[in-house]
Parts: C-alpha cells; structure tokens; sequence
C-alpha cells in the first residue's frame, strides 16, 4: 500500500509539473506574438503620425538676379539623388505676395544637392515651391520666402473669385469647368481652348498649379488622360484659390489663372 500510494503521489506531482511548464511555455509563445503585433502596429501608427512630415530641408538664396536652392537631409548632407518628374528633376515655381506673379522655372542641376537658374526678379516679396522627388526619403512642399530689394513690405493677397471662368492670355482663350465647388470630394478641372496646335509640355498636355488664397498650401496637378487638358484633384479645405493652367500652343508655353471659391 505503501509503495502503490508514493507512486501515485509521484505519477500526480509529474503530471502537475508537465502541465505547468506546457501552460508557461505557450503563455510566453502567446505573449510574445502579441508583443510583435504591438510593435508592428506601433510603427504603422509612427509611419501614420509622421506621414506629412519631410526628411529634407530646401534652402533659397536670390542674389543679382541668380537663384541657389540648396537640398539637404535632416543630418544636414546634401541629397543628390531625385526622380525624375515629368521630364525634369526641379519645378520651381516662385509667386509674388499679391499673387499676381507666376514663374515656372527648371534649374539646373550643379551637384551635391545644388541647383541654380537666372532670373530677373523685380523687387518685392516672394514664395517659393520646390517640387522635387527625392530618392528613398519622404519630402513635402512648403514655401520658402525670401525677398528682391531692401525693406519691402509684404502684402496680403486680395483674391476675388472670377464670376467668369474665361481667360485671354496673349490672344489665346482658354476656359474652365469645374464639376464641383465643393472640398473633400474629387473634382474634375476641364479646360476648354484650342488643340488644334496643343503640344506636348513637359510629357503632358498642360499642368496645373493651385494655391490656397494664403500661398500656403501647393497643388501641382496632371492630366488624367495625357492626350487631354482635364485634371482631377480634392482641395481639403473651403476657402480662395488661385489656379494656373499651363498650357504649350505653337511652341509658346503660356500660364491661364483663375480664382476659384471652394464651399
């Protein structure tokens, strides 16, 4: 009776001890899966958070009608390595304060992380937006301010939505209907001019550049369909905008503006 009852006592204590270290093994296997999946999802959440911050910093200098944008990462070296964007690797687009002011200008490319164009700029206030696609590093296009001339005053812009969309630029005429007026939802800009001699401009058939009423905000948007003048984009807030649609006719690139109120 003796031995039969330490055996049994044995065979119990085994059994509660293999069943424990079963249970605290797969416990800490589960544990563990969970703490990957929190991880995982914490870097989604990181990559979310920081989804409309830029890893690199521009940089502007007007100087006797030169200018020198200058690229650089975070760690404050050079980027030397950009996609190419609709056949080039630089739009600069610089606007006056009062928006009445539009150059679309291509530097050129110097090298390590340089790039420089001339252009006579009267005196005054300006911005500008360097639309550039750095390789393997996140950018977002913010305007850079910078100023011709001594002590300028800079102005606000005083935008009045146009009551009809027809403009007349150097005796070509160009329209625009909008599908919409409305923010957060898709909106189809439909230019109407003559394509009879409509060229190819930069790989497309005209560009459009927007900007809210404040030049804070920057749009650069491309055809849908590259055989024709009609984009599509989504302003994500009510407000004053001011479109420029560029369009090639007969070798000459000429810029339509407009001034829209988005409800």
């Amino acid at each position: 009776m003796k031995k039969w009852v330490l055996a049994a006592i044995l065979y119990l204590a085994v059994a509660i001890g293999g069943f424990t270290i079963y249970e605290n093994f797969f416990q800490n296997e589960s544990n563990g899966t969970h703490e990957k999946m929190d991880g995982h999802n914490d870097d989604m959440m990181h990559h979310e958070t920081n989804e409309n911050e830029s890893e690199v910093n521009t940089e502007l200098q007007y100087q006797n009608g030169l200018i020198t944008i200058s690229i650089k990462n975070k760690s404050g070296n050079p980027v030397t390595q950009f996609e190419v964007n609709h056949e080039k690797i630089l739009h600069l687009i610089v606007v006056n304060d009062q928006l009445n002011q539009y150059y679309h200008l291509h530097p050129k490319q110097l090298g390590n992380g340089k790039f420089q164009i001339q252009k006579n700029l009267s005196n005054g206030s300006y911005k500008a937006f360097i639309d550039i696609k750095p390789k393997n590093l996140q950018y977002v296009v913010k305007p850079v301010q910078f100023k011709v001339g001594k002590n300028e005053v800079v102005h606000e812009p005083n935008l009045i939505p146009d009551t009809k969309l027809t403009k007349e630029v150097e005796g070509k005429i160009v329209s625009l209907n909008m599908s919409s007026h409305k923010a957060h939802e898709m909106i189809t800009l439909d230019f109407k001019l003559d394509t009879t001699n409509l060229e190819p401009y930069l790989g497309a058939m005209g560009h459009v550049v927007i900007l809210d009423e404040h030049a804070t905000h920057y749009l650069h948007v491309h055809p849908k369909d590259n055989g024709k003048p009609i984009f599509a984009t989504e302003f994500d807030k009510p407000g004053i905008y001011k479109i420029w649609a560029e369009f090639k006719q007969n070798g000459v690139v000429r810029a339509f503006p407009f001034v829209v109120k988005i409800n």
